[in-house]
This record gives structure tokens, C-alpha cells and sequence, in this order.
């Protein structure tokens, strides 16, 4: 049964990261310019959700972007992100089982993974994603605490958010050239997820995320590819110490 799990789990992460190619691509502009709505070659995007859901192809056009890929295909490769998609789903099955909050955990996974994609293309996490994903794992997590089997606290989650929410807010004062307000609003949800499984699996998903994003800046530097005061793309970072607290305390709650 278990087995079984992991294998729809990745079977969802490689459609679900199949269909999150779409709103990478649309999402990934300056915060100046407006979502795009129209593949490289001018054509309109168009499909169910106003051109949201579907697979990044634009079947007028014939556009090959890369080789090997179907024809009218654009944006980011699509082979690499459900594969990311499918790897990060099936070890959240394998770590956590069949408890009902790997719902929760199977639904940010493609979310996290634009965000993710987002950030390292234009330095942005986008609102429309950060705010429904903040208050979307709060209630739904609020749901999963209701079932039997639920291996987690549902008021730990939401006091997690929140000071994880502080915790960067105090960051950003700090450094508002170094990190974006966007990784405030980020943390909240990553607050809440690790929350859920204890104060000690919030901080080492938060102290993670930091050292890996810590890590990644000084080799930025050292090479000289930026300066010490240059923006970095923190986002993925977080969301990767954030991915790794959960597989961690969901192995724990086991």
C-alpha cells in the first residue's frame, strides 16, 4: 500500500508539474510589466482558467524550444520541472504516509515549485501566488486536523506562520536590498507547513533554508558572478529548508 502511495504521488507530481510549466512561464515578467498572455511568437494563450491550466504549447505557432520537445512548446523545460515536481511528491508520500495531511503537503508542491522558478528567473515571488498559498494551507491544514490519523497541531502551524512571518519581516528591515517582501509573505506559508509538525522542525527548516541560501551567495561572490550587495533569488532556498523540515518531521510523526 505504501509503495502504491508513492507511485500516484509521483504520477501527480509529473502531471501537476507538466500543467505548472504554463503559469511559470506567464508568471515570470518584472513587477512593472503585466502577466504575459501570449506565447514567444505573439500568439494569444488561451485554455480553461482565462489560459491558466494546460500544458506551455502553442499548437498555432509550431514553436520548438528546445530539442527533442513537441512542437509549439515554450517557456521553462517541462521534462525537468515535473520531474522536480515528481521527486519532491514522492518523498513527501514516502515520509508521511497516508495521513491526511499529505494532501496538504501534494498541493503546494507544484505551487512552490513556480514560485520557485519564478524567483530565480526575476527575482519575484508573486502575491498571487503568496497569499492564497498562506491562508490555503492554514485552512486546509485546519481540515486535516478534523481527521483521524492527522499527525500534527493545527494552532502550532498557524502560531508558526506567523513567527516565521515576524522573523523575516525583521529581515527584510534589516536588509531590504538583500531579501524582498515577497520571502516575508513566502515564510508565512513555510511558517505554517512547518509549524504544523513542531517548533523544532520549524527551526530546522528555517535555519536550512538560510544556510543554503547563505552558502549560495557567498559562492556568488567568491566566483564574482555578483556583488556583496547584489539581490538574490532566496525564495528556492527557503522552499528547499522548508521541504526538508517537513520530510523530516514527517518521518518523526511516523
Amino acid at each position: 500500500m505504501h509503495a502504491l502511495l508513492i507511485a500516484l504521488a509521483a504520477g501527480y507530481g509529473i502531471a501537476a508539474g507538466l500543467l505548472a510549466t504554463r503559469p511559470l512561464f506567464r508568471l515570470a515578467v518584472q513587477p512593472d510589466e503585466p502577466w504575459r498572455a501570449a506565447c514567444p511568437d505573439g500568439h494569444p494563450i488561451t485554455g480553461p482558467a482565462a489560459g491558466w491550466l494546460g500544458l506551455a504549447r502553442c499548437g498555432p505557432c509550431g514553436r520548438a524550444a528546445a530539442a527533442g520537445a513537441s512542437p509549439g512548446a515554450y517557456g521553462p523545460n517541462g521534462v525537468l520541472v515535473a520531474g522536480v515536481c515528481a521527486l519532491a511528491c514522492a518523498g513527501l508520500a514516502a515520509a508521511v504516509g497516508s495521513r491526511p495531511e499529505l494532501a496538504v503537503w501534494l498541493l503546494l508542491v507544484p505551487l512552490s515549485v513556480v514560485l520557485a522558478g519564478v524567483d530565480l528567473a526575476v527575482h519575484r515571488l508573486p502575491d498571487v501566488l503568496t497569499l492564497p498559498m498562506a491562508l490555503g494551507s492554514a485552512a486546509l491544514l485546519g481540515g486535516a486536523a478534523l481527521l483521524p490519523g492527522a499527525a500534527g497541531s493545527w494552532s502550532r502551524a498557524v502560531f508558526g506562520g506567523l513567527a516565521l512571518g515576524a522573523a523575516y519581516f525583521v529581515l527584510f528591515l534589516i536588509n531590504p536590498a538583500g531579501m524582498g517582501f515577497g520571502d516575508v509573505k513566502l515564510a508565512v506559508t513555510l511558517g505554517v507547513a512547518l509549524g504544523w509538525y513542531g517548533w523544532d522542525v520549524l527551526f530546522l527548516g528555517a535555519f536550512t533554508g538560510l544556510l543554503l541560501g547563505a552558502f549560495y551567495g557567498v559562492a556568488l561572490v567568491l566566483t564574482r558572478r555578483a556583488s556583496r550587495k547584489a539581490a538574490l533569488a532566496f525564495g528556492p532556498f527557503m522552499i528547499i529548508g522548508a521541504g526538508a523540515g517537513v520530510l523530516v518531521g514527517g518521518l518523526a510523526a511516523g
